[in-house]
């Protein structure tokens, strides 16, 4: 049973108005709560948000979330809602916490509202992937399956239409987690843990802290699926639950595993086939290992291993994701935009055998990046440097790596293009965030695919123009 809450006249603080704290505002308001909106950017950049909002009487606030008078607020507020992108030390955050006021993400609201199971996916890299192709599977088999959360819609927007029978998948990111109280999902998988976000984070320790919450308030019914090669994400191994592991390394106790082409799922002594390892088309190992989660996740939830099966032969990939986009003049471009920390890009530069032109850069995470020189001086003819992270990632590769500072996604492309020779690949795999050019990185991603686009379709003496042979 969950633990309920009544908005009916309570008083609520949505703080970050962006698609998460809008969906979250119209909600309470919709349940008769006094909604008060605040953001930090200047109101001529919500018309939109305000168009939304007004409509169900909420308070707005914009330019000001740290001002007087939205701060004179707090002390009267039932609960303070953060969006995922407001950091903890916001002032309005600290002065919620300082007059006793509890602060919800807004996974934790949506959750007490929600109904049927929910599937929890964390990490540091192959979220998306893995809770997409756990929605795939569990709708090809004809299971009442939703995905949401970090990825397109709030959890909190999918609790209207949920039912006993729904099946939530959630991505959940360490920003969601480190404001849950009661949250628990059914199912939750623990991808893998690698530095990121540390220039929100204090520590790793402290966005671990914030990742291992997933498991927090699970209990004996509950499971936990958890990838067993990873050193970091077995560390942090719950007490209660189910603990189902996923290796594509060795025979699990209990959990999916890699034997030969097939992938077994190991429960109570009995190894159940579920799906042969050639059927899975998308490029890398680490998809091995989203597989082999999501596979196991599909299963706990109800999939049968023949759905399942079927499920990631016909599962088309992410988009932003290692995506595939065009092939010009012998010229192959890829898209992992989604790539946005250092281990992400290793991940993606493992995927591809050498003769790589790879575009990195955007907004430092406080992120490392001399682990990338080995793969780099392998598998890379030029790293082209974009965007506000270019100087850091130049002076830690200088000397090391064929380097060039494009500046613009625009610029990289087109010097890539034009010294790459037929059968090598243009690849975007930034190692960074992408607030500091673009929107976010699904922008970064379709500018890149534009550009690419515009190539394809200029004609051939343009193509031809600058070429090497």
């Amino acid at each position: 049973m969950r633990p309920g809450i009544e908005l009916a006249g309570k008083r609520v603080l949505v703080l970050g108005l962006a698609r998460t704290g809008i969906a979250t505002a119209q909600f309470c308001a919709a349940r008769g709560a006094l909604v008060t909106a605040i953001d930090d950017r200047p109101a001529e950049q919500f018309g939109e948000a305000m168009g939304q909002l007004r409509p169900f009487g909420c308070t707005l606030y914009f330019g000001c979330a740290s001002g007087d008078g939205a701060l004179a607020a707090l002390a009267a507020q039932n609960l303070v809602v953060p969006s995922p992108g407001v950091p903890v030390n916001h002032p309005a955050l600290v002065a919620a916490r300082a007059a006793g006021v509890p602060v919800w993400s807004e996974i934790e609201l949506g959750w007490r509202f929600l109904r049927g199971r929910l599937v929890g996916v964390t990490g540091s890299n192959g979220k998306t992937t893995t809770t997409s192709l756990i929605g795939h599977i569990l709708a090809s088999a004809g299971l009442p399956a939703v995905v949401a959360g970090n990825i397109g819609k709030p959890l909190i927007a999918c609790a209207d239409q949920s039912s006993d029978k729904s099946i939530t998948v959630a991505e959940l990111s360490s920003f969601q987690l480190e404001w849950i109280d009661s949250f628990r999902p059914d199912v939750a998988v623990f991808l893998n843990l690698t530095p990121d976000h540390l220039d929100r984070h204090a520590s790793l320790d402290d966005y671990a802290r914030a990742k291992a919450r997933i498991f927090e308030n699970q209990t004996e019914r509950d499971a936990a699926v958890i990838n067993a090669d990873d050193l970091a994400a077995t560390q942090h191994a719950p007490a209660r639950p189910q603990i189902f592991w996923f290796s594509r390394e060795k025979r699990v106790a209990s959990g999916a595993f890699l034997r030969g082409d097939q992938i077994f799922f190991r429960r109570d002594g009995e190894e159940i086939p579920l799906l042969r390892r050639s059927y899975i088309s998308l490029r890398g190992e680490h998809n091995l290992e989203n597989v082999l989660a999501a596979a196991s996740a599909a299963f706990l939830a109800g999939a049968a291993p023949e759905e399942i099966a079927a499920g990631v032969r016909t599962f088309p990939g992410v988009e932003h994701r290692l995506e595939f986009v065009a092939e010009i003049s012998g010229v192959n471009f890829f898209n992992d935009s989604k790539a946005t920390n250092v281990d992400a890009t290793i991940k993606a530069l493992e995927s591809f055998p050498g003769g790589l032109f790879v575009i990195l850069g955007g907004k430092d995470k406080g992120s490392d990046y001399a682990p990338l020189i080995p793969l780099l001086r392998e598998r890379a003819r030029l790293v082209l440097l974009i965007g506000a992270a270019a100087e850091k990632i130049g002076s830690q590769l200088a000397g090391e790596v064929p380097l060039e500072r494009a500046g613009t996604l625009e610029r990289a492309v087109m010097v890539a293009f034009e010294r790459a020779r037929p059968g090598e690949t243009v690849l975007l795999a930034p190692a960074c965030a992408s607030f500091d050019q673009f929107e976010n990185y699904e922008h970064r991603g379709r500018v890149f695919k534009q550009l690419v686009g515009e190539l394809a379709e200029a004609p051939p003496a343009v193509k031809a123009r600058g070429r090497e042979v």
